[in-house]
């Protein structure tokens, strides 16, 4: 028998996500992938991959697969307590599933996703080069859905060299967010303006941006001289910062459109654009100039 995983449960929401398809943005397709790749290569390195294999991208726990053949695996991203046949397992380690063994993902205390890698790679067909499902415009695999079964591809020469990785240490306050000017920071009068006030992410928040409401205080103005301006469509990159006219900044993340009419305002570093990717609708944010 070829190993797979049996989906039997997906939780709120689970997609086979990899590192993206870049390339084809010319052509109006962007690149999509996972939304927190630093998770996403973490869980990926745990057993054995120094490649870019299809992992799941399971959104608030409640996943619950089954083995079919003997499978090596690994969680990261948002903490969700893990089960094997009832038994707690480490996040963040190297887990063996039995022929048979079910594995359970509850609610994570804190962040959004959490990352489900197999060693061999789960071997749907790619679509462009990638298995990576983009939830704006469909492209890639449909969402993971209960009788689901995904193949697991061969397994790579190199084996894992750790058995589990150190956790992060936890965040007191609010979330912070590092940023960088953007091509349009002039539009506000420089990012200042963002990284005064304190922010809350929106319900509206997804896997294609972060809305951000000011706590206290009214929302972004433009500068006078850019009042009524107008700027055609431009690239656009995950982490940059929108200002639509409501004045409530955008971080757009993975499955952001290719091109945008919006300022650009700033940009987040890899790292923070990482961390977005986990931000919970009301969650308090924090936004600071990155350090040379």
């Amino acid at each position: 028998m070829s190993p797979a995983l049996e989906v039997v449960r997906t939780g709120p929401l689970a997609l086979l996500e990899d590192a993206g398809r870049p390339g084809w943005a010319s052509v109006g397709v962007g690149r999509s992938g996972a939304a927190d790749r630093s998770a996403y290569r973490l869980a990926c390195r745990l057993v054995g991959h120094d490649d870019h294999p299809a992992v799941l991208e399971v959104l608030l726990g409640g996943l619950v697969v089954r083995a079919r053949g003997a499978l090596t695996v690994a969680l990261a991203g948002a903490p969700a307590p893990a089960r094997v046949d009832g038994r707690a397992v480490a996040h963040r380690g190297v887990v063996h599933l039995p022929d048979g063994a079910e594995l359970s993902l509850g609610t994570p205390a804190s962040g959004l996703r959490t990352y489900l890698a197999v060693r061999g790679g789960l071997a749907v067909e790619p679509v462009l080069g990638s298995r990576s499902t983009d939830t704006l415009s469909g492209v890639g695999p449909p969402p993971v859905a209960p009788g689901d079964v995904l193949p697991v591809g061969p397994a790579p020469r190199a084996f894992p060299v750790v058995d589990a990785a150190p956790p992060s240490a936890p965040e007191a306050g609010p979330a912070v967010l590092d940023l960088l000017p953007g091509p349009r920071a002039a539009w506000v009068g420089g990012t200042d303006v963002l990284t005064g006030p304190g922010w809350t992410v929106g319900a509206d928040s997804d896997r294609v941006g972060v809305r951000l409401a000011p706590v206290d205080g009214p929302a972004v103005e433009r500068a006078e001289a850019f009042r009524d301006a107008e700027l055609p469509s431009e690239g656009m990159v995950r982490g940059a910062v929108q200002l639509p006219p409501g004045g409530e900044p955008v971080v757009v993340l993975a499955d952001h459109p290719v091109t945008g009419g919006y300022p650009v305002v700033a940009v987040l570093t890899e790292g923070s654009a990482d961390r977005a990717a986990q931000l919970r609708p009301g969650e308090r944010v924090r936004l600071r100039a990155a350090r040379p």
